[in-house]
C-alpha cells in the first residue's frame, strides 16, 4: 500500500523530533484548505529537511570514525570477484551488515597486502551510513591510548570511549606488545562491551592466527577472558593469497651522465 502524503509528513517529523507538532500542522492545513498539489509540496520540503539530516549526521560519524575520507576504502572498492574459496558468500555478505545486527564479531586474518584493512574500513564506512557509530585504531595507537591512560589517570574515560561505539576497529593486531596495565585495560574494553545493550561489534585485522596473539600481551587470565569473550561468538575469516600491492606498479629504466658521442672514423 502506498504510504499516505500525511504519513510521509508524520514520519519526517518524527525524524526531525518535532512530531508533537503534527497535530497541529494537520490542523493547519485542513484550516487552509490546501490542496493536494499543496499537501505534496509540504511533504516534499519536509522530506528534504530529512534527507540533509541524514547527511549531516552520517558525515559527522564518518569524520569522527578515524576512517579515511580522501580515498575511502568501501565495498565496491574491493574486487570480490578474485577471492574464491567454499564459503566466499560470507565474505560477499559482508556489506549486510548482518554481524553487527546480530553482535558478532568479526577478524581478518592473514598475509600483508590481501585487503584485510581495506574490508575492515569498508565495513566500517557502510556502518557509518547506516548511522552506527564506528571507531577505527591501530593496534599501535590502542596501546598508546591505554598507556597514556595509566600515565595521566585517565582509564576509565579512555574505556568509556571505546564501548560506546557500535563497531569498533582495531587494525594490526601482532604490531606492539601491551604490557600487563594495558593488557587489563584491553580486558575491561573487551568485557564491557560483550555485555553493553545495543550493537557492540569489534573488528580485527592481523597476520598471526588469534592463538598467536598471546606473544603480544601479558599472557595472564586477563587475555585468555578477553579472546574468549571476542571469539564467543564471531566470524574469522582466514585470508590467503597474493598481495594486491604493487600491481600497478610501472617501472621505468633511465640513465644518468652525459650522452656519449660517436667519435667519425676516416
Amino acid at each position: 500500500m502506498t504510504e499516505s502524503v500525511f504519513e510521509r509528513i508524520s514520519d519526517c517529523a518524527q525524524e526531525l523530533k518535532i512530531g508533537v507538532y503534527t497535530g497541529k500542522l494537520n490542523g493547519f492545513i485542513d484550516t487552509e484548505n490546501m490542496s493536494p498539489e499543496q499537501i505534496d509540496a509540504v511533504a516534499k520540503v519536509f522530506e528534504h529537511l530529512c534527507a540533509q539530516k541524514n547527511e549531516t549526521i552520517i558525515s559527522t560519524l564518518l569524520k569522527m570514525s578515524r576512517l579515511p575520507l580522501k580515498e575511502p576504502k568501501t565495498f565496491e572498492g574491493f574486487d570480490f570477484g578474485n577471492v574464491h574459496g567454499k564459503q566466499v558468500d560470507t565474505l560477499k555478505n559482508l556489506p549486510s551488515l548482518s554481524a553487527i545486527h546480530a553482535r558478532k564479531n568479526i577478524a581478518f586474518i592473514g598475509p600483508q597486502g590481501v585487503g584485510k584493512t581495506h574490508l575492515a574500513m569498508a565495513y566500517g564506512r557502510e556502518c557509518c551510513i547506516n548511522r552506527l557509530k564506528t571507531y577505527f585504531l591501530k593496534a599501535t595507537e590502542l596501546n598508546q591510548k591505554f598507556v597514556d591512560a595509566v600515565k595521566y589517570g585517565h582509564e576509565g574515560s579512555t574505556i568509556n570511549g571505546l564501548v560506546k561505539p557500535s563497531c569498533l576497529i582495531i587494525d594490526e593486531i601482532g604490531r606492539c606488545v601491551f604490557n600487563r596495565e594495558s593488557t587489563r585495560m584491553f580486558f575491561d574494553m573487551v568485557d564491557r562491551r560483550y555485555n553493553k545493550e545495543g550493537p557492540n561489534t569489534m573488528i580485527f585485522t592481523s597476520n598471526r592466527s588469534p592463538d598467536k596473539w598471546g606473544e603480544y600481551f601479558s599472557e595472564d587470565s586477563s587475555l585468555l577472558c578477553a579472546l574468549d569473550r571476542i571469539f564467543d561468538d564471531a566470524t574469522v575469516f582466514m585470508m590467503k593469497g597474493d598481495s594486491y600491492r604493487g600491481r600497478k606498479l610501472e617501472t621505468i629504466a633511465l640513465e644518468t651522465g652525459r650522452t656519449k658521442t660517436a667519435t667519425a672514423t676516416r
